[in-house]
């Protein structure tokens, strides 16, 4: 019996793994934006020393789990499992990185969904006694993610207003049996939404209702309100789909506007940057969370948090073939504290 199932999407975890630790590195235009001081490390230059930007970016994750670790405190020896993916075909960046890690190895791919996968597979992992220390990472890059989806970057090809910049970086977490918090209690996986939206370059409106069904069965499935948290964060929405998101759940009865932000949005100054729209790709709710939202609950800022990391599920085949985009998007709720 499926016991700790609350509603349709949700679970409810009853021995609430912790997050232990987190890293972040970003490139240099993630350096220069208003989270910059929250980042672990920030690359020079989006090759940092390899000969493909491919190569790079695998880097990224190999480092991020180096830093995971460090920060914890724990070998490679004690990780159960390592949870990864990124945007590129066949999550290379995730299989080259991770390669010589030495670690169970479970690959995923939720494109920009993906940390918030990773998180609520290894949280499950954990709560249901397979594993006491798993490692939830993901990346992306600017440069490899233009090549694959749009266009080479030698073209110079002009970037619509609704575009989003794919961040440079990757974010990790180490999930564990043990530590005083904060807590991933509830997880709601989300469905394959996808209202025919074909625009590449608008992926804010894409993947905003998959956003607004997760966040609405959230609500639902678990009898919490809006008020319940301090912050609910989307993965990369941007500006547009941001505006999106709040006006679509209010119409399902629900304001958030509030307590709501999106890290697209968080991670630049869309201004001064011209990142049009704002952030996107995995690495930019990977980023985000495991710099930012991290240090504020550990700082006590924070409290409870709902974390929606999003995905468009397209590929450059199903463009081509003029498909629509699908999208999930997956939440995980984290408390500093059990007692509530």
């Amino acid at each position: 019996m499926a016991s700790k199932r609350l509603g349709k999407q949700t679970v409810m975890l009853q021995n609430p793994p912790s997050i232990i630790s987190t890293a972040s590195i970003v490139g240099p235009k993630e350096g220069k934006g208003p989270l910059r001081l929250f980042f672990d490390n920030i690359i020079d230059d989006e090759m940092w020393g390899e000969k493909s930007w491919e190569k790079a970016e695998s880097k990224l994750i190999r480092e991020t789990f180096s830093k995971v670790l460090q920060k914890a405190d724990k070998t490679s020896q004690e990780i159960n499992y390592v949870i990864s993916g990124d945007l590129l075909n066949q999550c290379i960046a995730a299989n080259f990185g991770l390669r010589e890690s030495d670690v169970p190895f479970l690959g995923v791919y939720g494109a920009c969904s993906t940390m918030a996968e990773s998180m609520s597979i290894g949280a499950m992992l954990v709560d249901g006694g397979f594993a006491d220390d798993v490692v939830c990472i993901t990346s992306s890059h600017f440069c490899s993610a233009e090549k694959q989806f749009r266009f080479p970057l030698e073209l110079g090809t002009q970037r619509p207003p609704a575009a989003q910049w794919t961040v440079t970086g990757s974010g990790g977490a180490l999930i564990s049996s043990k530590g005083a918090g904060p807590y991933i209690t509830h997880i709601t996986t989300g469905k394959i939404v996808d209202m025919g939206i074909k625009d590449a370059n608008n992926m804010g409106a894409a993947m905003a209702p998959a956003a607004v069904d997760t966040i609405v069965t959230h609500f639902k499935d678990t009898g919490f309100a809006p008020e319940s948290y301090d912050l609910i964060v989307t993965g990369d929405l941007g500006a547009i789909g941001k505006e999106i998101c709040i006006e679509l759940v209010r119409e399902q009865g629900f304001n958030i506007a509030n307590i709501y932000n999106d890290c697209g949005v968080m991670i630049y100054d869309r201004e001064k940057q011209d990142t049009h729209a704002g952030g996107s790709g995995c690495g930019c709710a990977a980023t985000v969370f495991a710099g930012f939202i991290y240090k504020k609950l550990m700082d006590g800022s924070l409290k409870n948090v709902l974390f929606i990391a999003t995905g468009a599920l397209l590929s450059p085949v199903s463009t081509q073939q003029g498909e629509s985009i699908p999208s999930v998007a997956h939440a995980v709720s984290i408390t500093t504290s059990l007692q509530q």
